[in-house]
């Protein structure tokens, strides 16, 4: 019992019971054998020393077991020790008898005196409340361990009851020593019972000793037996019988005994199979439940999986009554039920108190009587608790419950749990992480689809908004072109005289109105566009177009406003110059924005150089000019919808944004492409081009010859530069 489990209170207080039984059966044997009375009556202070020993440890193992509940610090346990201790000396010191008596047979009686008293009420204290105690639990117990307590009982009631019934009330009290011989009888029995309990019942867990005794014992039987018999054949059919001087059969006896030296490890493993079945039908092999539970961590990702793995595999090996999981989450404990069992205490003051043993196993019965952790553990019967942690993190802890056979953990056992306890802290650990990445993905899914969500709900509205912006510009647009359509007519009749003369003054202001009129034309020319293409109205009129025509008359159109401006502009007309497919209106529109553009953004001084230039593949018309440029950083913004460059609004706070952005849908409408290039502080180049296949006019024959013809003759005026400073 010590050997097994030194520090189990329930292990040594048995230990003690059983010296102490010893110690009285040693003393008791003097006692009917010695001849001088006063080693006789030295035998007998010996005897009732070891009688209160023996009901002492005996309370006090039944107070506990099977199971430590109590607390060895109570008050009353304490002074019932002491008073053992008291009564034990006593007893040596003979103060229970005033002396003895010889009788007329020639033996001799004890004389009890009066503080015989304090020895017969401490054992009848003792036994008294030990048999109650044992007969409560048997009747609350169910399995094995009421087996268990019913041959405890049994032993208990031969031991403590008749022994002392037939060594001490009938010699002591009756005078009678009749049936003191029964004694050893008691005594044989108890040892048998408790013995049968133990190897049958499972009462201690020193099955593993007894097991390899038998084995060991079986074994060297076997080898003897075998040695002697070959020996004696041997013997006489090859020696005659002759022993010890032959030289064939001191050969023979070397040559065998070296037979059975390298047999016994193969017997003894034989015999330790069979004592295996006999004693440990739950068996199991270490290595086995290390595979199969490397299966599950190495297969596994799911934690509960993982979890429910484990117990399974545990629990088989085990018999574990349950198996609970604590796990740690953001440092705050909680209980992963796989076994559904629940725990009655509180996690964080159990997973502290565990944690502060410092050991990766702790089993309960191991711990100190005044042990706050003992009594946690016990409270939800917890006979073994597995730390989980890996080299940086506490993972959490398993819980195993007590035996279903009734039986303490092994070392075998907590062996087991040490090594695997690594493997299945990082395979927690993983998974623990996985599920994290798990719920953070689906988390993360309902974020973006909750967003989503909300951002179908905004585009909508805001499709719904610029849908009702659009009408409000078309709309608006279609009632503002009627009035300044008459504004911009009545302004032209009084510039050319309709309505008679006017001054230089006056139509230098009638001019500027009628500008500005124009500009509003343009302006709102710009929102029906876009208003058309967002509603898929917008259509391009495709006719055969002079590009050099709209160009030089765009040009014209702008003189007063370049002289006004102090601007110098050049304008390089081609020789000549495709017909070409365009929407002539829109195309003209484009033209004009990118000149007046250039213009306003031009300051006093500066050059804009108009080109317009056809080669054999394309046509291009490009403005360049010397004014502010568009910064790097926004250019790839500047065909945007109502988007202006920070230096242009500066310089030009009344624009829209809408001309660039309008210029680019007409052009590549028609199959072209923008040109732009700009340096903040040195200029810009606006344009575009076309390429001649696809949208050149085939000319006629006679269109040819007269074409021919015409550029036979040189012009009056070849290339037109107007040059205005």
């Amino acid at each position: 019992m010590l050997s097994k489990n030194v520090r189990s209170a329930t292990n040594v207080l048995f230990a003690i019971l059983c010296v102490a039984l010893i110690g009285w059966t040693t003393a008791n044997y003097f006692s009917v054998t010695l001849t001088n009375p006063q080693s006789i009556f030295a035998s007998i202070k010996v005897i009732f020393a070891f009688v209160v020993l023996q009901n002492t440890a005996f309370l006090l193992f039944v107070r506990i077991f099977p199971a430590t509940h109590g607390n060895f610090a109570w008050l009353w346990i304490r002074i019932y020790i002491l008073l053992s201790a008291f009564i034990g000396a006593m007893a040596l010191g003979g103060l229970f008898f005033e002396g003895y008596e010889y009788t007329s047979q020639g033996g001799f009686n004890l004389l009890a005196a009066p503080p015989i008293g304090l020895f017969i009420a401490h054992a009848v204290f003792s036994i008294g409340w030990s048999i109650k105690k044992l007969f409560s639990r048997y009747k609350n117990s169910t399995g094995i361990l009421r087996n268990q307590l019913l041959f405890l009982i049994t032993a208990s009631l031969l031991l403590l009851v008749l022994v002392p019934l037939t060594n001490f009330f009938l010699p002591i009290i009756f005078k009678n020593s009749t049936f003191v011989n029964l004694s050893p009888i008691y005594t044989s029995l108890f040892a048998g019972i408790i013995a049968y309990a133990i190897i049958k019942q499972k009462l201690f867990d020193i099955r593993l000793a007894v097991a390899r005794s038998v084995a060991y014992i079986l074994s060297l039987v076997t080898l003897v037996a075998t040695y002697s018999f070959v020996l004696f054949t041997a013997s006489q059919l090859i020696v005659g019988g002759s022993y010890g001087e032959s030289f064939t059969f001191q050969a023979l006896n070397v040559a065998f005994l070296v037979v059975l030296a390298f047999s016994f490890q193969p017997i003894k493993r034989f015999f330790d199979r069979i004592t295996n079945r006999l004693f440990y039908r739950d068996a199991y092999e270490t290595q086995d439940v290390l595979d199969k539970l490397g299966n599950v961590v190495v297969a596994e990702i799911d934690l509960h999986r993982i979890l429910s793995g484990t117990r399974t595999v545990l629990t088989d090996a085990l018999r574990s009554k349950f198996i609970e999981f604590i796990l740690f989450e953001k440092n705050k404990p909680y209980l992963q039920s796989v076994g559904q069992q629940g725990l009655k205490t509180d996690l964080e003051q159990l997973s502290t108190h565990i944690d502060e043993q410092k050991r990766e196993v702790v089993v309960t019965d191991e711990l100190g009587p005044q042990n706050l952790l003992k009594s946690l553990l016990s409270k939800d019967e917890i006979s073994v608790s597995l730390r989980l942690k890996t080299h940086h993190q506490l993972v959490g802890y398993v819980l195993f419950g007590s035996k279903r056979s009734g039986d303490m953990y092994s070392t075998q056992d907590i062996d087991l749990l040490e090594i695997v306890a690594d493997e299945l802290a990082v395979a927690v650990q993983n998974a623990l992480r996985f599920e994290e990445i798990k719920q953070f993905n689906i988390t993360l899914q309902r974020k973006i689809e909750e967003a989503t969500a909300e951002l179908r709900h905004v585009n909508s509205r805001l499709r719904e908004l610029d849908k009702t912006k659009d009408e409000f510009i078309s709309m608006a647009s279609h009632q503002l072109r009627t009035p300044l359509t008459a504004v911009k007519g009545y302004l032209s009749m009084v510039l050319e005289g309709d309505v008679g003369p006017v001054t230089k003054e006056e139509k230098a202001y009638i001019k500027r109105a009628f500008d500005s009129a124009q500009k509003m034309v343009y302006l709102i020319a710009d929102m029906l566009n876009v208003s058309r293409l967002q509603t898929g109205k917008f259509v391009i009129e495709i006719k055969p177009t002079n590009l050099a025509e709209v160009v030089a008359s765009e040009v014209d159109q702008l003189k007063e406003q370049i002289d006004s401006r102090k601007l110098k502009l050049i304008y390089q007309k081609p020789d000549k110059l495709p017909t070409l497919n365009l929407d002539e209106t829109k195309t003209r529109q484009v033209v004009m924005n990118f000149i007046d553009n250039a213009i306003y953004y031009t300051p006093s001084g500066g050059t804009i150089e108009v080109k317009l230039q056809s080669t054999d593949d394309s046509v291009s018309f490009t403005v360049t000019d010397t004014g502010l440029g568009v910064p790097k950083a926004v250019q790839h913004h500047l065909f945007a919808k109502f988007y202006r460059a920070d230096n242009a609004k500066k310089m030009r706070p009344d624009g829209t944004g809408l001309g660039l952005f309008m210029a680019k849908k007409v052009i590549v409408a028609q199959g072209g492409a923008i040109i732009f290039k700009s340096e903040e502080g040195k200029g810009s180049t606006f344009g575009f081009s076309f390429p001649r296949k696809g949208i050149e006019v085939k000319a006629s024959k006679t269109e040819s010859a007269k074409e021919t013809e015409t550029i036979a003759k040189p012009p009056d005026d070849p290339g037109k530069t107007v040059d205005k400073s």
